[in-house]
């Protein structure tokens, strides 16, 4: 079979795809990137400091792309951005030397994958019971203005318990929102331990905590998550690169396909209604949780079969979910022209 950059063109068409589909995760979500990646090369046998490294090497060219789209759109908070940078990279650090210390003992892929079972699990469930329940936290709309002060009934009871703590420095966000600077930094910190541990680029945590932990609004959460995803993912994939970390491989043709995804899943922040998606990424997680659990019990079982369906679980569901993103961006066009053309006539 024909080869290109070392692999089959089979796999290179595969990861192409695979990186367009997450592209338009990424640019909507501001997370969906890396979290699927790497337990997808995981279930296809690659080693897990390859997995990881390579993982964060795409999500650090994703997010580039992602992040010039947000900032045109005015959803990038760049002082609540570099805020963060300082403290995930002191986790990403930790978390490499984790990984790297797990390897020696041979206890790198197990442990890496029952975390991911748990964490993908726990905000998946998460997630979808807010989706389900609506109302009240968590319904913010993408639409945003950008000096609008934030109506205090769109924060999240957590996020108005932890602004209620003046511990000092304290800083002022988008929206006149005020927060202490050291609950960044702690934000910072776990997710950029999380993303050297996992290898991922700590969006689909820290956009969650960035908004129902300290309330920003779901938009400036993304465009400030992917900010400084950039900075996370280029200072952990160097960090693992320097030991051998990175497959160009495998990042080269996933950066290929998300490439156009990241700026279709970014300019849909805009029409789509988050509202709408959040139950479906939701459901992303709990099925991403399900594939390296089926693969924790393919390989405790030895049936090999499993990884295969672990697989079809991973690309199931993020097919699954940018289908939903791209069908509610061309419906929502379709009322706003429909609208128009009444408005018109």
């Amino acid at each position: 079979m024909m080869e290109i950059f070392g692999i089959s063109a089979a796999m290179l068409v595969m990861f192409a795809g695979f990186g367009l589909l997450i592209g338009i995760l990424f640019g909507f979500f501001g997370m969906g990137g890396s979290f699927l990646v790497t337990p997808a090369l995981l279930v296809m046998g690659y080693p897990s400091r390859v997995a990881v490294g390579s993982g964060l090497a795409f999500v650090f060219g994703t997010s580039v792309i992602a992040t010039l789209k947000h900032r045109d759109l005015g959803q990038v908070d760049y002082k609540l951005g570099v805020s963060m940078i300082i403290g995930t990279t002191v986790g990403l650090e930790v978390g490499k030397e984790i990984v790297l210390h797990l390897e020696e003992l041979g206890l790198a892929g197990n442990i890496i994958s029952i975390t991911y079972v748990l964490l993908l699990g726990g905000i998946g469930a998460f997630v979808t019971y807010e989706a389900l329940k609506g109302g009240g936290d968590g319904g913010v709309s993408h639409d945003v203005d950008e000096d609008a002060e934030i109506n205090a009934d769109d924060i999240p009871e957590i996020a108005k318990k932890i602004q209620s703590y003046s511990l000092p420095p304290m800083i002022t966000l988008r929206g006149g929102i005020q927060v202490s600077l050291w609950m960044v930094l702690l934000v910072a910190f776990a997710t950029g331990l999380l993303s050297g541990f996992l290898g991922v680029g700590g969006g689909f945590i820290r956009m969650p905590a960035l908004f129902y932990l300290i309330g920003v609004p779901v938009p400036i959460a993304v465009g400030t998550d992917l900010f400084e995803i950039m900075f996370s993912g280029g200072i952990g994939s160097f960090l693992y690169a320097q030991s051998g970390g990175v497959d160009l491989s495998i990042v080269a043709p996933l950066l290929a396909g998300s490439a156009l995804g990241a700026r279709v899943g970014s300019a849909a922040t805009s029409i789509v209604n988050e509202d709408e998606i959040k139950i479906y990424f939701g459901l992303m997680l709990l099925l991403g949780a399900l594939a390296v659990a089926v693969r924790q019990a393919g390989n405790y079982l030895g049936m090999g079969v499993l990884d295969y369906v672990s697989l079809a679980l991973i690309l199931g569901s993020a097919l699954m979910v940018a289908g939903a993103v791209v069908y509610s961006a061309l419906k929502s066009m379709r009322a706003r022209t429909t609208g128009a053309t009444s408005t018109a006539d």
